[in-house]
Formats: C-alpha cells, structure tokens, sequence
C-alpha cells in the first residue's frame, strides 16, 4: 500500500495530515495529481507520496489570514482594468444599473469599454499598487483574461466582465479564502482569473472554499422584474423584492463586510437568503453573520452604503440609512456619516454611484487610502485622527468600484475578536 500525506495550516486550528490508502495500480496517478509546474509549487511542495512510513505533519502558517477591515495590511490583490468588457444587457444587468446608462448598455454590451477611457484606469491602478508597494502592502494580482470570447451552459449564453474587482468574488474569514457564486451571467467565469493565486495560497496552507456554483438558468431571475424609475426601486426594495429569485443560492462576495467574530450582509440584487443561509452555515460556529437593510433602491455590494473602518467605528451612508443603526449604537458603535461626495454630475458612472467616496481600504487603523479628488472626506478622516493616503482612481470608479472594491485584503495582522455584543 501507499499513503498520500497532505498537509495543510491554518491560522485557526491545528495542522492536520491525511492519511488516504491507495493501490499501487492508482501510483502514477497519485504522483501527477500533486505534481506542479509551478516554480512556486515546486519551491514548497505539499504533498507527497511515501511508502509506509509517516512522519508527523510540518507545521506551518497560512499565507492568508484577515478577521477584520482595519487590522495592519500586509498582503492584498488588487484587480485588472485591461480588457474589460461591457456586459450583455441582461435582466440582472438592468436591475443593477440606472436608466440614463441602459443605452449604452443596449449598443456596447459585449464590447470593450471605451479604450481612452480604460486606459486612463489601467494607469491609476498601476499608480495605485505602486503607492501600496510603498506603504508596505504585497500587492498581487489576478491573471489577464480575454473577456470577449462568448461561452455557453445549457442555461444561457454569454461573453465576460472584467476581474477588477477582487472584492466582489472573493471573501477572506480567518485563514480561508471563499469564492462567492455570483449572480450575473457575465461574471460566471471570473473566478478563473484568480484561480493561480488561489492554488498558490492553497499550497502554502491557506483554506479554499468555493461555495456551489448557481446554475444562472431563467429560474433565478424574475424576468417581468418591474424597473421603470428610482420610486419603482424603492418601493420592491422596502417590499423585499429583488431580480433574483430564491431559487438556488448565489451571492457577492461584496455584500458582506467583516468584524471578527461578526459579518454583516444585505439582502440585495445579487445576493440571495440562500445565499445568505449557506454562508451562515458554512461559517457557523465560529462565526455570526447579521442581516442588515437599508434605504436603497439599487442594492448592491454593502461597502458604499455601509464601511466598518475601525472597531466599533463604522461610516454610513446618509442617503441610504440602516434599518437597524440602533443595535450598533447599544453597543456602543460610534457611526459616523460622510460627507456628500464631489464627484461632477458628467463623469461617466456605468456601474456605481458617486457615494464610492466612501469605498475606501484601511492600510490600518490610522491610515487610510481615499480618492484624491474627494477632500471633503479626507478632512473627515483626519478629524477622526485617520491619515488619508490619496490616490486618484476616477477612471477605474466608472468600471464600478472604489478603493474597497478593487481590492481584496489577503492578509492583515490581527488575531480574531468580538467587537459586536
């Protein structure tokens, strides 16, 4: 007989090897299943195929590990505006945008956004990971993907997005990183972009948890979803309604935000109470997760509405309050209300709104990157004793995120509390 010793690490529990028994028919099988081409995965191999004999596990720690938004950053991945397409004008798609945009949806869905336009994006990404290389932060980043090429399920059709936005596809709880489902058709492959880095974290002892795969077919969506204006928005968001359906699970990964031991979801476009109970369960004990709502007509993604920025502190967007502020003011969380944002009305928005003002990333607890042009809320942090590290993203902000959004936090140093009684 032989035994296949995997190892693995963990910020949170102790190092485990398994022990799994295979004929000899099944060698050559064993030994190409583990084996990488990888320079990285040669450099610390994981596996290994022994005869008999079984030492004991190595111990090791995880190259990922974030319990919370604020904590020191040590590592991050940071997304790619290279390539990025319009999506096809779908009923998802349409849900999750505002009308004076759904024409340009209807004549450039599948095409390259516009190339000045993401060019000027691509340069303040790279200026803005040059500025992380400088505060101290490992930046990484996803693979180039050709988005253009149409792909087919025995549900639907479609071309690509983007993979800009890390903060979107991937959640990272303790020592494990959680590949969301998504809910739009043209995101369904963008978890493969990521895939390299993943495997790497994975080698290196990190968890990798993909959550079940929606199958995206019609019965997900409410396809007579009735969207005529903004008071059509805010009546079937205050009545709980949403374009998808409950169906099967699906979520993004950007409507949850993290406080140790608490997260915080919304109920929104994109992420489903499926979606929301298999993360509660799959997280569970270790873990509460909350659900919270608010006065928006287009929920999607909780971190321009709702952005925990230090224990106990948290920004909220005055235009879309929480239902529930007053379970965090009893226990003693300090809410803090943004300025209104100062982006001009002209400036192309395809995917978002102005309130990325508030999409910031926290390098730590007293260091924060913000857009260069909002100095309003730069003043607001540096009353709150927080030094702003500003950056000029407004290109990359029509793509559809803020600094939060193009980011995903792999590792922060900080062990795991409760901030949340």
């Amino acid at each position: 007989m032989l035994r296949v010793r995997c190892l693995r690490g963990g910020s949170r529990g102790a190092e485990a090897a398994h022990l799994i028994g295979v004929s000899r028919a099944v060698t050559g099988w064993v030994q190409k299943a583990f084996q990488s081409s990888s320079s990285a995965a040669a450099a610390q191999p994981k596996c290994a195929v022994e005869e008999e004999h079984i030492t004991e596990p190595i111990h090791q720690e995880s190259p990922v590990c974030s319990y919370n938004e604020w904590d020191p950053l040590e590592e991050v991945i940071v997304g790619r505006a290279e390539n990025a397409h319009v999506p096809p004008f779908t009923v998802e798609v349409k849900a999750n945008t505002y009308e004076k945009y759904w024409p340009f949806y209807e004549k450039f869905g599948g095409q390259l956004f516009p190339a000045d336009h993401l060019k000027k994006a691509v340069a303040e990404i790279e200026e803005m990971c040059n500025i992380l290389h400088h505060e101290g932060v490992i930046v990484r980043r996803p693979e180039p993907i050709d988005w253009s090429q149409e792909y087919k399920t025995p549900d639907f059709t479609s071309t690509g997005l983007y993979a800009a936005m890390p903060r979107d596809i991937l959640l990272v709880v303790g020592n494990e990183i959680i590949e969301a489902p998504m809910a739009w058709r043209a995101r369904f492959f963008e978890y493969r972009a990521y895939r390299p880095l993943i495997k790497e974290y994975f080698r290196k002892g990190a968890k990798w948890t993909t959550a079940p795969k929606p199958t995206m077919a019609d019965e997900l969506y409410d396809q007579d979803y009735p969207i005529r204006t903004v008071e059509d928005r805010h009546k079937l968001a205050a009545q709980g309604k949403f374009v998808t359906t409950e169906h099967e699970p699906c979520f993004d990964a950007a409507d949850f935000i993290r406080a140790g031991r608490d997260l915080f979801v919304q109920r929104s476009q994109v992420t489903n109470y499926m979606g929301i109970e298999w993360m509660r369960r799959h997280l569970a004990p270790d873990y509460k997760i909350h659900i919270i709502s608010f006065k928006d007509p287009n929920p999607m993604h909780i971190d321009a509405t709702f952005n925990i920025i230090g224990p106990g502190l948290v920004l909220s967007n005055p235009d879309r309050p929480c239902r529930q502020i007053d379970m965090f003011k009893k226990a003693g969380w300090t809410v803090v209300k943004p300025p209104m944002p100062l982006m001009p009305d002209d400036h192309p928005l395809w995917m978002s709104s102005k309130w990325l003002s508030m999409n910031v990333l926290m390098l730590d607890e007293k260091r924060v990157m913000v857009e260069a042009n909002e100095t309003t809320i730069q003043k607001m942090f540096e009353s709150l004793g927080i030094m702003p590290i500003k950056v000029n993203i407004r290109h990359a902000n029509s793509l559809g995120g803020g600094f939060h959004c193009w980011t995903t936090d792999v590792r922060r140093r900080g062990t795991l509390q409760s901030y949340f009684d």
